[in-house]
């Protein structure tokens, strides 16, 4: 069967293509979650109408996301946290930490679009995916630091000699 997807679908297409699609999956997902219409001549004509308006919008919404991608790359997110003796991290630091961080800098952002695969667990520096659109991604630097602002260890300094 043939569908005009109404939005995006994963791995099928974008708004506005025409697809086919086996006709359990248009019939029973795609057509009652209003993704797609019925590939007809009318709903053709209506998509070609819509689709010009839709392009407007993406390169809208795109040039914004952009323009808040190279305001969060310029960012340097610091997260202080307490530490163990061997420079191990008490709990670890998440996406939800990085948003609250990016919050109180003056950013709407959501966490779930905050890419972090596995929570941070160790001090240093971290470079974090930030995905504010479908085709812009950015890279956010978040450093991770111990509580009372100490630098890391360095290695110890050697004993001054004795004097005789």
């Amino acid at each position: 069967m043939e569908v005009i997807l109404r939005d995006h679908v994963e791995h099928l297409g974008d708004r506005g293509e025409i697809v086919k699609v086996a006709d359990g999956y248009a019939r029973n997902y795609l057509l009652p979650r209003k993704l797609a219409l019925p590939a007809t001549p009318a709903n053709k004509n209506w998509v070609a109408r819509e689709r010009k308006i839709a392009e407007a919008r993406e390169s809208e919404q795109r040039a914004a996301a952009q323009g808040v991608a190279t305001r969060l790359a310029a960012l340097d997110i610091t997260i202080i946290r307490r530490v163990g003796e061997n420079d191990q991290l008490y709990g670890s630091v998440t996406n939800a930490d990085i948003a609250e961080v990016i919050l109180a800098q003056g950013f709407e952002l959501d966490r779930r679009k905050i890419l972090l695969p596995d929570p941070i667990k160790a001090l240093g520096e971290y470079t974090v995916p930030v995905k504010l659109h479908r085709d812009v991604t950015a890279q956010l630097k978040v450093v991770v630091g111990r509580e009372g602002g100490e630098p890391l260890k360095a290695a110890p300094a050697e004993p001054a000699p004795a004097a005789e």
